[in-house]
């Protein structure tokens, strides 16, 4: 797959797994999310590997991300987004995640799902994601 990248003054999104910084990514999912508290190194490298993934940088310091979980034909999900404290507030994580379903290989799926429990305005805003409204019809199995 090839690397897509956006450009908008001193930042840059990019899907270059090669540009990731997995030790950043699993410090803020560790620290800072109320969602991956509890993954390990490992796992988040094993996740990065299996992922559509958008690094957000300034020059070569990290500063935001989201990772995509598709098949490229019919579904996707949206999940481990952040943009780094220092950097909020100038419009990035709108930038992101504007990017992301404008990507090339998931503009026209079926199904983009997310889960959030405070950036609800966020993406129905910018990307045009709803509340699910037949959630009975979903299902879950987890392993704690």
């Amino acid at each position: 797959m090839s690397v897509v990248e956006y450009q908008r003054g001193d930042y840059v999104i990019s899907t270059d797994k090669s540009k990731l910084d997995p030790g950043s990514i699993h410090s803020f999912l560790n620290h800072s999310s109320y969602w991956a508290q509890e993954r390990s190194l490992d796992t988040i490298q094993k996740s990065l590997e299996h992922s559509l993934c958008f690094g957000v940088y300034r020059g070569a310091e990290q500063v935001g991300f989201a990772r995509v979980v598709t098949d490229y034909a019919t579904f996707a999900w949206l999940c481990d987004v952040f943009i780094l404290e220092p950097h909020r507030d100038r419009g990035l994580g709108k930038w992101l995640v504007e990017s992301v379903v404008a990507h090339p290989q998931l503009a026209d799926l079926g199904i983009f799902l997310l889960a959030t429990r405070d950036a609800h305005e966020l993406y129905r805003r910018h990307s045009g994601f709803e509340v699910l409204e037949s959630a009975e019809r979903w299902m879950i199995r987890r392993r704690d």
